[in-house]
């Protein structure tokens, strides 16, 4: 138990390990049993009394009292002892203590009692609210099967190294990230992403642990070890969600924190000066009474019940929220700034077209392109890469987020760039076609001679008009930015229904637009690719796009998506908006207890047994109204736009 009612922090209700013991039955768990029997023998006393056996009464209800305590009073006095530490369990230590002296061990006892079993009710909550995260444990297997000298063998998955290959067969989850060698299949990665529809694999495909095979056997070469995943990544920044708290937790801390000695300095006042007026025994009566009147238990537990639920449940439905500020944060958002390559489009561009200058083959535009291109993990880079003949080694490569990349090829330097970082010279007029036909442009140049331009279209999310046109009905104010040339920029941001579009920024320029949104009203900005981190660093809430987004781009945001299904957004917003208000509706309710109690303990309307059963009952109120926040819905997208079809748009860098 813990040594203060409620007082456990995100951090506690992290943890760093999910034990056998939080997943434990309730009839096998000792911190429900005690309380319990506590009841039990609280309940027996009771029975006794009336039936008039005082003496077996007694006897009952001081066993209740001891069994009751045992769960607080220990952490009580450790903690004063100690740590010098002034917890809500000392103000009942001190109430029970001082019932039993003044010969009210009955009501002694039914504190003991009703404060153990909200605790133990509380830790419960707890360990509800984690079931997300030991949700995402389990995801993995313990066993993996690998492929090694043509013979396979089967090793616990925490022994797994990148470079082995793995085997997995039809219905067998992946047990760490790698790229499929062999096999073509379906995964279904709804546990991980959200996302419920298979998606199609094939030979150079990655994979994520944690995802199921639902057909063929596949050969997966491993990219990273069975202990270091994307998966213990997602796990890792909920155990940190957890521990982070949020302002409105940060508020009830700093109401809390003082109240407790302020409870006892009000306790002692009405005890003296009572005494000092009236009849000593009843003014401490009342003292004692006031001591638990004003315990802000319901208070401490308000926000972390209700910050851990919604964390959990929101991993679970792929989005890893990092902190419980940035879920408090996430629920005040009114303008949505999106990213375009990679975020509104489908991150999967091809090659359409390729121009070149006199005395220059396309195979040697593409050839040369893709040299310096594989060395970015831009899509534009993948596209090229993929559609290159035949590659030749390069070296010295550096990348200009943003702009474009350079390097060296047998000698001569090779630069790979947006018609901003070169000009197109001789090939303005194909430039300008390519680019009027929803392409975006890619110039290349050897040893500064422009040699060609390639043109690159990739294809608008199916989902994004619908979620576009969700968003602005919710009153949601929606921005694109991208590094694309207007023209084609404007082409996709009508056929999205987005009217706000800012295009041919750079990534400064894109983290100064989202920092003045930012200022005028709360904002997210969603992205996924390295150019995009200054901004979400800036926005109120940055969103990374995607498990295979860019290093800098998560680290950066806020918020990470798993996967790529944009209707994630408004159900986040929603379920964030949801969140706000029940922490709202916890720290109201929690101060209205206290406030409507204490004048009640202090006039003696109320004696100690029906202050704590009212605190009590008040503090499973709380709990079970922030447990709230582990519900989860899809948000509905208006059937109206389906019909809109998907269009081909560019990537831009």
């Amino acid at each position: 138990m813990s040594e203060d009612c409620c007082a456990h922090d995100a951090s506690a209700a992290a943890g760093s390990e999910v034990t056998e013991e939080a997943a434990r039955a309730w009839w096998r768990d000792r911190g429900i049993l005690i309380p319990i029997f506590s009841g039990i023998a609280f309940l027996t006393g009771l029975a006794l009394d009336w039936s008039g056996q005082d003496t077996p009464a007694l006897v009952v209800f001081w066993a209740g009292l001891l069994l009751g305590g045992s769960t607080f009073v220990p952490g009580a006095i450790r903690g004063l002892v100690m740590r010098r530490k002034v917890g809500i369990a000392l103000l009942m230590t001190i109430s029970a203590i001082g019932a039993v002296i003044l010969g009210y061990v009955e009501e002694a006892a039914a504190l003991a009692f009703l404060y153990s079993i909200a605790e133990a009710l509380e830790d419960k909550a707890m360990d509800r609210a984690r079931s997300g995260l030991r949700a995402l444990l389990k995801l993995v297997p313990d066993t993996a099967t690998i492929r090694h000298n043509g013979a396979t063998a089967e090793i616990p998955a925490s022994e797994l190294t990148a470079g082995m290959v793995l085997v997995v067969k039809p219905g067998e989850r992946v047990a760490t990230d790698g790229i499929i060698e062999a096999g073509r299949s379906s995964l279904d990665t709804s546990a991980i992403t959200g996302e419920s529809i298979p998606v199609e694999v094939a030979p150079g495909d990655a994979v994520a642990a944690g995802a199921i095979n639902t057909a063929g056997v596949l050969d997966v070469r491993t990219t990273a070890s069975g202990k270091d995943n994307s998966l213990t990544t997602i796990v890792e920044l909920v155990e940190q969600a957890q521990a982070e708290k949020g302002e409105r937790a940060r508020l009830a801390d700093r109401i809390a924190k003082p109240l407790v000695p302020g409870v006892i300095i009000l306790a002692v006042l009405v005890g003296v000066l009572g005494s000092l007026l009236g009849d000593p025994e009843t003014w401490i009566t009342r003292a004692l009474v006031v001591l638990v009147a004003a315990s802000p238990c319901a208070l401490a537990i308000a926000v972390p019940v209700t910050v851990v639920s919604a964390i959990g449940a929101a991993s679970r439905f792929g989005v890893i929220i990092k902190s419980g500020a940035a879920f408090e944060r996430l629920g005040t958002i009114r303008h949505l700034v999106v990213d375009k390559t990679g975020t509104l489009t489908r991150n999967q561009p091809t090659v359409t077209a390729i121009a070149t200058t006199e005395g220059v083959s396309e195979a040697e535009v593409l050839g040369w392109a893709a040299a310096i291109e594989q060395h970015s993990t831009h899509p534009l880079a993948t596209a090229i890469t993929a559609a290159a003949p035949e590659i030749p080694a390069a070296t010295d490569v550096t990348e200009e987020p943003g702009n474009g990349i350079s390097g060296t090829i047998d000698g001569h330097r090779v630069m790979v760039g947006s018609p901003r970082w070169i000009s197109p010279g001789p090939l303005t007029t194909q430039v300008e076609a390519m680019e009027a036909a929803g392409q975006t442009c890619v110039l290349v140049t050897r040893d500064d001679m422009l040699i060609g331009a390639i043109g690159v279209r990739d294809e608008l999310r199916p989902e994004v008009p619908d979620v576009v046109q969700t968003l602005t009905g919710q009153g949601m104010a929606v921005s694109m930015l991208t590094g694309d040339n207007t023209r084609t920029a404007r082409a996709l941001a009508n056929q999205a229904g987005i009217s706000d579009v800012h295009a041919e920024l750079r990534p400064e320029d894109k983290a100064r637009l989202v920092a003045a949104f930012a200022t005028e009203q709360p904002t997210a900005m969603i992205g996924d690719g390295i150019n995009d981190a200054p901004a979400l660093a800036g926005a109120t809430v940055g969103i990374a796009m995607g498990a295979t987004g860019s290093d800098a781009a998560i680290e950066s945001a806020d918020v990470a998506f798993t996967g790529h299904d944009l209707r994630l957004i408004p159900q986040a917003l929603h379920h964030a908006t949801r969140g706000r208000a029940i922490i709202n509706q916890n720290i109201v309710l929690s101060l209205l207890i206290i406030i409507v109690l204490l004048p009640l303990a202090i006039t003696g309307t109320l004696g100690l047994a029906a202050v704590v059963l009212v605190h009590e009952v008040a503090e499973v109120i709380v709990i079970g109204n922030g447990l709230r926040a582990a519900r989860t819905r899809r948000t509905r997208l208006p059937t109206t736009a389906t019909t809109r079809p998907p269009i081909s748009e560019t990537a831009t860098r």
